[in-house]
């Protein structure tokens, strides 16, 4: 596995927080985007250590103050949901730029005590909605912009995805204390509603949702979940309650990912836990020009892995993003369907600075992940000189609005009623 080293003078050092899953996407991403990772911070010191070595990058964080201390450029935080608040406070008040997984915290109101924070303190402060940064998708944002598809009369689509199918699933996320009340929505449809409301430019004012769960149980969540070991995709999945960032070690056990299976009672059966949170949403929103917006919203359906889909249906025509085939998006008009592919014919600006290579070429997640990354680093040299973020950058403030969002998907489930959602 190659090390990360400086390629440039002017390279950030980035630390990052958290070692599942998602940690080894950040730092391969970071790692693309032309930063140093100059540290990981894991569960246990030795954890740290153990990561440190297997990415080859320089320290291994014991602890979030001896982290601090190093005064990297920017702080990832890739931890469980519980812990972001407490993390990306701390961060904030050294004066770090920081970028902190969604959802922001487990509530707009710490959503918007961080938002406020990083504001005053002047720090970038970004959240990963990557989706972003598929080419195709500013192509369709600048087209709509520019009148293409007339006026917006509908915004529709899904999140699917089928990791928690099989009753004998889980992981951290499945515990709300771990991952919040809500959890299909605020992991996913978080997404599908900041991809939506991009793209079409529509503001959700109101909700009315309906919320599931399949399974009542699940295994308690213990244990390896995905990946091996530190050189790969690796995570441990949560086990019981987050810990907070005041904890002796700074971080709770590693950003777990799909599937693990919970420890073994002495009766050989798994010890199981009761399951509050929803494993489906449907949720159909009003927005501020008073069309309509439906999605749905499942990690249970069986062959969906990763299937966002978000349409834009307009007056003059129609469109569709769908992120397992990033490189073309599907063009309707009252006079037939096209396909239009990555990087072929005249393309919007947006789309040609996100573009690395010809058509037929395929780019896919990391290279998003990579060029959002690129953008918050670009943020933050521009803070450093007075000038402007990269248009499009997702922020604290996107992260507010996800997490009022989910707060009023869940109020309207739980209450059976239309919920407003705050501006």
């Amino acid at each position: 596995m190659p090390s990360d080293s400086p390629t440039t003078p002017s390279a950030l050092r980035v630390a990052i927080i958290g070692t599942g899953m998602i940690g080894a996407v950040h730092r391969r991403a970071a790692r693309d985007a032309g930063s140093v990772v100059s540290g990981v911070l894991a569960s246990s010191p030795e954890k740290s250590l153990e990561f440190a070595a297997a990415w080859g990058v320089p320290s291994g964080y014991a602890s979030l103050d001896q982290l601090l201390a190093d005064r990297p450029d920017v702080v990832q935080i890739c931890t469980p949901n519980a812990t972001h608040h407490a993390y990306a406070l701390a961060v904030i008040r050294a004066g770090i730029h920081v970028v902190c997984e969604k959802p922001l915290a487990l509530g707009a109101a710490e959503a918007l005590e961080l938002a406020s924070a990083a504001r005053a303190a002047g720090v970038v402060a970004t959240v990963p909605f990557a989706y972003r940064y598929h080419p195709l998708v500013r192509e369709l944002r600048a087209r709509r912009q520019a009148g293409e598809f007339g006026e917006v009369v509908l915004v529709h689509g899904s999140y699917l995805q089928d990791w928690l199918l099989d009753p004998s699933s889980s992981s951290w996320r499945v515990d709300s204390a771990a991952g919040g009340t809500s959890r299909a929505f605020a992991d996913i449809g978080s997404h599908w509603c900041d991809l939506a409301e991009f793209i079409s430019g529509e503001r959700f004012e109101s909700v009315s949702a309906v919320m599931t769960t399949v399974y009542p149980t699940r295994p308690r969540p213990m244990g390896p979940s995905f990946g091996a070991g530190a050189g790969g995709y690796a995570a441990s999945s949560f086990a019981g309650a987050a810990s907070s960032a005041s904890a002796s070690h700074g971080e709770p056990a590693s950003h777990g990912e799909p599937a693990s299976h919970g420890e073994r009672a002495s009766h050989g059966e798994p010890d199981r836990i009761e399951v509050t949170t929803e494993d489906t949403a449907v949720a159909t929103f009003r927005t501020a020009s008073g069309i309509t917006a439906n999605t749905v919203i499942s990690q249970v359906s069986a062959g969906r892995k990763n299937r966002l889909w978000v349409e834009i249906d307009g007056s003059r025509g129609s469109a569709v993003f769908d992120q397992e085939n990033p490189n073309t998006v599907w063009i309707g008009t009252d006079e037939g369907a096209r396909l239009l592919d990555r990087a072929s014919g005249a393309v919007a600006p947006d789309q040609a600075r996100l573009d690395l290579v010809p058509a037929g070429h395929p780019q896919g997640y990391p290279d998003a992940f990579a060029a959002f990354l690129a953008d918050t680093y670009a943020a933050v040299r521009a803070a450093q000189a007075g000038g402007q973020p990269p248009d499009g950058l997702p922020t604290f403030a996107d992260g507010l609005r996800a997490a009022r969002i989910i707060d009023a998907v869940v109020a309207s489930a739980a209450s059976a009623a239309w919920t407003p959602i705050p501006a």
